[in-house]
């Protein structure tokens, strides 16, 4: 339990720094603040708590694992497995989600370390002017730590946390103490009246509400890393109560000493205490990044198996622990685009004004998902579903309704940055279904090459020749080249497909099949999990085992290298073929991605035109 509190919290857990106020100056636009407008926002915050993270996901959601892995794209698997197929609209329900997922990514590192980091405004106004430049250090030595792995201080995340949720509920305790009539926020009566009375406030205030829930996709994500059960016990015996006792403090605090509202957080901390809980605050939401970070990592891997994004370079940073790893691309991207956010918006305020929308629909997205599953897998009836799922579906349209209005306040941002994720991911997917069908027109089914070559055999040369294809029914364009040029056919030739199942990982018993086409031809197929990382040379270890009997010092890998042009008549724009081209140029190579020993691989060049 105590190493899934240092990752269960993410956003949520740092969100007491900024949620709080931010709903309270959204309800009162710098007016007095009252007692019925801070009861009325604890009571939203109370039940947003309960209802989208307790009930949707802990107690739901958390149950619509994909073989123990969580998050979008594990449920979008999980949902094509449920349908039989990978249509389209579960498809575009799990891009969109998954690249709104990625849109919040860049603002939580910048939001949490930043609201932290201000707390040195409550010591003293002559740091204000350091408090940018403080937070780009921080947030730049975050990543470029990345490289290394963060197994060694792993261990500490967990301690530090559940103390940074002691702390909070100390802080909150002491102000419910002191002003206990606040508890009335527990009421939703006074939820109902403030949204009724307040009804363009109330709906603005809605979208600041939402940043207290918008941790619940990285906790749903995480599942994979602790199980469910772990992650509820933490949610339950040690977030959720921290979070609401330090939430009803700063209720109380604000109807004692309204001018706190500028910064009821840290208003909670006695003043010979404010630097060590600055302190305490930053390390918490420098942990919050890296969870968020390795998210990330995460669900690249995943799109990648999927066939939504091109094979980027994935290094392992832990010989212990298959799942740390280090995606240089991503890093850099996440680490330009989380600076200029810091840069552009300087305050934790107008960063969190551009955070709830990409989180909202990337939740509602879910929710989505989450339907099919349960009617078409979980074989439940469409009533029992909607009545279950119905009521989160209308949640989660208030608060993206909500949070739309922040659209001109910087909620764009995140959204562009989603929208230029989807842009990819779809381009990518037709782009390779394009190519795919374009070079099928110009192979020749492989029956019928075996056939030729059986009957009337070239050169024969000793050693194994192994040919990698996306499509086993046709003859592979390096096997097609080597014939034309080298005109010499090996002794023992393999047909390889890697395939990516529906499934985070594959056991090895189903990890490869094989089947003898004819006495010179064998086909053989290997199986990955979405969470897997291909590796073919421990798979070739499997099929030995099978019977397949080979020298891996006289085995050559033929792999095909295209050259990709743009074509007016390719099915795709001009622009679109010439993102899908710099797409497929940034791709890792593929004997790096499959980690074929580079000494035993030949490339040949072809040219195609997309």
């Amino acid at each position: 339990m105590l190493g899934s509190v240092g990752v269960v919290y993410g956003d949520i857990g740092t969100s007491p720094l900024y949620a709080f106020r931010q709903a309270v100056m959204a309800a009162t636009d710098g007016e007095i603040v009252t007692k019925a407008t801070v009861l009325g926002i604890l009571s939203l915050i109370v039940w947003s708590l309960v209802l989208v993270v307790t009930l949707k996901y802990i107690f739901i959601l958390l149950r619509a694992d994909n073989n123990g892995e969580g998050g979008t794209l594990s449920l979008t698997a999980l949902a094509f497995r449920a349908l039989g197929q990978r249509g389209p609209i579960v498809l575009v329900l799990g891009v969109i989600g998954a690249a709104m997922f990625y849109g919040s990514s860049f603002i939580t590192p910048a939001l949490s370390v930043m609201s932290a980091v201000e707390g040195l405004n409550a010591v003293s106004p002559v740091f204000g002017p350091y408090v940018v430049p403080l937070t780009v250090v921080i947030l730049a030595g975050l990543f470029a730590i990345q490289s290394h792995g963060t197994g060694r201080v792993a261990a500490l995340f967990g301690p530090i946390t559940l103390v940074w949720f002691v702390v909070m509920a100390i802080l909150g305790a002491v102000q419910i103490y002191a002003n206990p009539a606040v508890l009335h926020g527990l009421n939703p009566y006074h939820a109902v009246v403030f949204l009724s009375q307040n009804s363009w406030i109330g709906l603005i205030t809605l979208g600041a509400v939402f940043l207290v829930v918008t941790g619940s996709e990285a906790l749903y994500a995480d599942l994979g890393h602790f199980g469910r059960k772990p992650i509820q016990a933490a949610w339950i015996f040690a977030v959720l109560p921290a979070l609401l006792i330090n939430y009803f403090g700063q209720g109380a605090l604000v109807l004692r000493d309204p001018i706190t509202v500028a910064d009821p957080f840290y208003a909670l901390v006695p003043q010979d205490l404010l630097l060590p809980m600055i302190g305490l605050a930053t390390i918490a939401t420098v942990i919050a990044s890296q969870a968020v970070i390795t998210g990330a990592y995460s669900l690249t891997q995943q799109a990648i198996q999927l066939g939504l994004l091109p094979r980027f370079e994935i290094r392992h940073t832990s010989e212990a622990h298959y799942g740390q790893i280090y995606m240089p691309r991503v890093n850099t991207t996440l680490l330009v685009g989380v600076l200029l956010l810091v840069l552009m918006f300087r305050s934790s305020s107008a960063l969190a004004s551009a955070y709830v929308l990409a989180v909202a629909a990337a939740e509602l997205m879910t929710t989505l998902l989450g339907v099919i599953v349960f009617w078409k897998l979980w074989k439940w009836r469409l009533p029992l579903v909607m009545l279950l799922m119905g009521p989160f579906i209308i949640i989660d349209c208030a608060f993206m309704l909500a949070a739309m209005l922040k659209i001109l306040d910087g909620a764009w941002v995140p959204v562009l940055i989603g929208a230029v994720i989807i842009l990819i991911m779809l381009t990518w997917r037709r782009g390779t279904h394009l190519l795919r069908q374009k070079t099928r027109r110009l192979e020749i089914p492989l029956d019928t090459l075996v056939n030729s070559l059986e009957r009337r055999p070239p050169h024969i040369v000793p050693g194994t020749a192994v040919f990698l294809t996306g499509d086993p029914a046709f003859a592979p364009t390096a096997l097609m080249h080597n014939l034309k040029h080298n005109k010499v056919l090996h002794e023992h030739n393999v047909i390889l497909t890697i395939a990516s199942a529906d499934t985070p990982r594959v056991p090895d018993e189903d990890r490869v099949t094989m089947t003898q086409i004819s006495p010179h031809f064998t086909a053989v197929r290997m199986t990955f999990g979405f969470m897997e990382q291909p590796n073919v040379p421990k798979a070739l270890a499997i099929a030995r085992k099978l019977g397949w009997t080979f020298d891996i010092m006289s085995t050559s890998f033929f792999l095909s290298r295209r050259s990709l042009k743009p074509s007016p008549t390719s099915g795709m724009p001009v622009w679109q073929d010439r993102l899908f081209i710099r797409l497929a140029r940034m791709a890792s190579d593929a004997t790096d991605f499959f980690q074929i020993p580079t000494g035993r691989v030949v490339e040949i060049g072809t040219q195609v035109t997309v």
